[in-house]
């Protein structure tokens, strides 16, 4: 055998997607926190507190 058992891979799949997943947090939280898109996010936030055009029934 090369070596390559059932542990070996199953580690390498587990430390392979707490970096894949480290990294698409870390890119989400930079996306979240880019100046660019603060107006964007302020707006989105107040949404829903605005008065609804018609009533719901």
């Amino acid at each position: 055998m090369s070596g390559l058992t059932y542990e070996t891979v199953a580690r390498f799949a587990q430390q392979g997607g707490t970096v894949f997943f480290g990294l698409m947090f870390l890119g989400g939280l930079i996306y979240a926190l880019w100046p660019r898109h603060k107006q964007a996010f302020q707006r989105l936030a107040h949404l829903p507190l605005e008065d609804d055009e018609a009533p719901h029934v």
